[in-house]
């Protein structure tokens, strides 16, 4: 193995790239050479946080990705820009850190695995909660039979997504945030797959959806303002339903139920229920044969998916998985061949609406 260590380049200088750089600025095979964002001052602001002194900034992608000696790019740009950032650094020959939601369209989705799959590049997704220690206690004991034959998954997303959020401009648009459920709620449908999975590091493959969407709160300006517990006139208001819930039917037999809540008046949530034919689970609290004499839940001592903050995620994990598979040339289970299945989940649920019948899977081979 070369003692070179892997450069990597920052696309996007938001609240998301600073866990990125903190991440792959503790991993002893990575060094980072650059930042790019839409303006110099975003990048200078990120290295001198860090304390990177020996790093490239630049406003232009393109010439970015020529720097010398890049080897990963970690696309933290808005969700509405991560096909084509993508598309551009695997035509580059450039392993890829894609941010969710990957694409903001199933066409977008087949030209980005397209490229990806023509270049033969490493692809990993950010759907970090699967490094979340819970997550990662949980497929364990998936994979250990703790909780019998799995027949059915439920997790939902609740988070009221409003201004607080630099990005919200962008998302709460119909045009470039799409949906509720592609915004936040696409962790929540990627861990319905990845704990409807009976491996440790497998995740479900669905085949059909039904979805409804909901809620009061499309087109108003009047918004809730979570930290004060009050609400405030003239917000700018989400253009798509901020409720919605599906359900899913897996390969393997198993149902699942996902719902993505952006209009909840609470504080931010993401429940977990497994139920098997050997034991349930409820969050962190645990129901097994595997305990004989069980009188009550058992609860795992651990960090919970409990927050929406970036730093409460386990970015160090998700960034240490990928570079071992570019480094051992392997694939991740969370590539961008696999979150395509995520995603599709979130546009079936689109067409759904339409149609009003169930969506079959998969989606991509039907797009022109």
């Amino acid at each position: 193995m070369s003692e070179k260590k892997l450069g990597v380049l920052i696309h996007g200088a938001g609240r998301i790239s600073t866990q990125y750089i903190k991440a792959f600025h503790a991993n002893p095979n990575t060094k980072i050479v650059a930042i790019s964002s839409r303006r110099i001052e975003s990048c200078k602001l990120r290295a001198d946080e860090a304390g990177l002194k020996d790093v490239e900034l630049y406003t232009d992608y393109e010439e970015a990705l020529k720097h010398d000696d890049i080897d990963i790019v970690a696309v933290c740009t808005p969700q509405h820009l991560h096909g084509d950032n993508t598309i551009a650094s695997a035509e580059a020959g450039k392993h890829i850190i894609i941010e969710k939601p990957v694409a903001i369209s199933l066409n977008e989705l087949k030209s980005m695995r397209n490229a990806v799959q023509k270049a033969k590049v490493k692809t990993i997704v950010g759907f970090v909660l699967r490094w979340n220690p819970l997550f990662v206690t949980l497929k364990a004991m998936i994979a250990d039979n703790a909780f019998g034959n799995i027949y059915h998954v439920e997790v939902d997303y609740q988070n009221y997504i409003n201004s607080w959020w630099s990005g919200y401009e962008a998302v709460r648009r119909k045009e470039t945030g799409v949906s509720a459920s592609l915004v936040g709620g696409i962790h929540a449908i990627d861990a319905l797959r990845w704990f409807a999975g009976r491996g440790q590091y497998e995740p479900a493959k669905p085949i059909e959806v039904f979805a409804y969407k909901g809620g009061f709160r499309k087109g108003k300006t009047q918004a809730y303002v979570r930290n004060a517990n009050t609400w405030q006139d003239g917000a700018k208001p989400l253009e798509y339903e901020a409720f919605e819930i599906g359900l899913v039917k897996f390969d393997n037999g198993i149902l699942g139920k996902f719902s993505t809540n952006s209009e909840c008046i609470m504080p931010y949530s993401f429940p977990i229920e497994i139920f098997g034919d050997k034991g349930s689970v409820k969050d962190n609290r645990i129901w097994s044969h595997k305990y004989p004499g069980q009188k009550g839940w058992i609860e795992i001592p651990t960090i919970m998916p409990d927050s929406g903050d970036v730093k409460h995620h386990p970015f160090q994990g998700e960034v240490d998985h990928f570079v071992d598979c570019i480094l051992n040339d392997k694939e991740s289970h969370c590539n961008l061949e696999d979150a395509v299945l995520t995603h599709e989940i979130a546009f079936a649920a689109l067409m759904c609406y339409e149609t009003k019948e169930p969506i079959k899977l998969p989606l991509l081979s039907k797009c022109k």
